[in-house]
């Protein structure tokens, strides 16, 4: 049985989806971890403690642990300031760890942060670990530019995590060659393994009775936009997408509904949450407010009755690593619009499970809808494709095996490696002369392997 230790600072799987800082890699680190423990794996999952009531163990899952690390304040930080605190999370981790007595054979570190983590740990303890980046630094200033307030430091810690982890885990093939060309990544360590869905939680459902639960009118034709509401998932694309049907289609357009759900509170809050308010007033000036609703964050238990009520699902982000609510739609039966960017470009097939168009391009965007929307045949085709798409190639127990290859490869090829570096060593015993001390004259590192700053 293989022990794997899941270091994921600001991501934790009980956290509620939707907010500022949750989403895509919540559910990617419980998913995983669910079912990685389904075949054997036990897992404990390092997040950072958020609020004084917190306890240091929950026994979550039967094999998965979520363990709460003293890391800055207990309260909720937003990520973009948690770098400074990662030393103190990397001490405490430690000290449980020996505590405990418990051994891992391998650390996986989700996000750059949980990868410092883990790679204090291998200097220290001598774990191997892997890492999923979820984001990668050089993509996301190249995006966000000024908007961008992680610490000016954090491409210069992936650049050297990306030389020092035993494997790094891409999402997609744009992933893996963003590693490659912007951190000169060494292909041979990198394996591509996509994000999944789970098809108990995610299946076709009936539309009327979805519509009747969600008090949505039958007659309506909706548009579905779903995830954390932040500018650079560029609802705002959409919104402007719908000013341009509304000037070229006018009165013929009115059951038209645009849904979008996300927020950091279950009420659309714009004090709470600002990016609603900001998408607020686009609509207003695109004279599209009433196509417009809000509905603020929905337990993921409720997710598949708007899946399941839309009739086209649409995803607009400036970049996208992965973007796991595209497999979610498809695996409801929906047609997918959506940038033609990251993960979503592989996960979305152009024509067939749906369409993809240039990132903040209204005017493409409002005419993939009005396609898809003319032509219910074409929208049926692309839902039935997306559907046996999904549960081809992403559903959860296939990223799970997948993994495990990975892991399983990267451990047994370690192990060849030490016994080889153990038979030399005792080779070299045998061939090199012992000083006038009696010690082997065996040359010793002048640095260590790697130093992460502040650990």
């Amino acid at each position: 049985m293989k022990r794997i230790a899941f270091i994921s600072e600001h991501a934790s799987p009980l956290a509620l989806l939707g907010g500022i800082d949750s989403g895509g890699q919540n559910v990617y680190v419980a998913e995983l971890a669910k079912v990685l423990a389904a075949s054997g794996y036990c897992i404990d999952i390092y997040t950072r403690k958020e609020s004084p009531g917190q306890p240091e163990i929950v026994e979550w899952l039967p094999g998965i642990r979520v363990i709460h690390i003293q890391a800055g304040p207990e309260e909720i930080v937003e990520k973009e300031g948690l770098l400074v605190h990662m030393d103190e999370f990397a001490r405490h981790m430690l000290e449980f760890i020996r505590r405990q007595s418990v051994g891992y054979d391998l650390v996986h570190a989700h996000f750059f942060m949980s990868a410092l983590v883990a790679s204090s740990l291998k200097r220290i303890l001598n774990i191997p670990y892997v890492v999923t980046f979820h984001a990668l630094g050089l993509v996301r200033t190249r995006h966000q530019r000024e908007a961008d307030r992680f610490p000016p430091e954090r491409c210069a810690i992936e650049g050297r995590i990306v030389r020092d982890a035993d494997r790094l885990i891409a999402e997609c093939p744009q992933d893996k060659e963003d590693l490659i060309s912007l951190y000169h990544a060494d292909p041979a360590k990198i394996a591509v393994i996509p994000c999944g869905f789970n098809p108990l939680e995610f299946q076709p459902f009936d539309r009327v009775e979805a519509r009747r639960r969600l008090g949505i009118p039958q007659d309506a034709r909706i548009l579905l936009q779903l995830g954390r509401m932040v500018p650079r998932k560029g609802v705002d694309t959409v919104i402007r997408a719908l000013g341009y049907i509304r000037r070229q289609a006018g009165k013929q357009k009115e059951r038209l509904r645009l849904i979008i759900v996300g927020g950091n509170t279950e009420s659309p809050d714009v004090r709470q949450t600002p990016e609603i308010g900001r998408l607020q007033t686009l609509a207003a000036e695109e004279h599209v407010a009433d196509w417009v609703h809000f509905t603020g964050r929905r337990c993921r238990e409720a997710l598949r009755y708007y899946y399941s009520a839309a009739d086209i699902f649409i995803t607009t982000p400036w970049y996208e690593p992965f973007g796991i609510p595209p497999l979610e739609a498809m695996a409801c039966g929906l047609p997918v619009i959506g940038s033609d960017t990251g993960g979503i470009k592989y996960s979305v097939v152009n024509g067939r499970t749906g369409f993809l168009v240039p990132p903040k391009d209204p005017s493409a965007l409002a005419e993939r809808i009005g396609q898809l929307l003319g032509d219910a045949a074409l929208a049926i085709r692309m839902g039935a494709s997306g559907l046996r798409r999904v549960h081809r190639h992403f559903t959860w127990e296939k990223v799970g095996r997948q993994m495990d290859d990975a892991y399983t490869a990267l451990l047994t090829t370690l192990r060849h490696e030490r016994l080889s570096e153990h038979h030399s060593v005792n080779m070299a015993r045998r061939l090199i002369p012992a000083s006038p001390a009696g010690g082997m004259l065996m040359a010793q590192p002048s640095f260590p392997l790697f130093n992460p700053p502040g650990l």
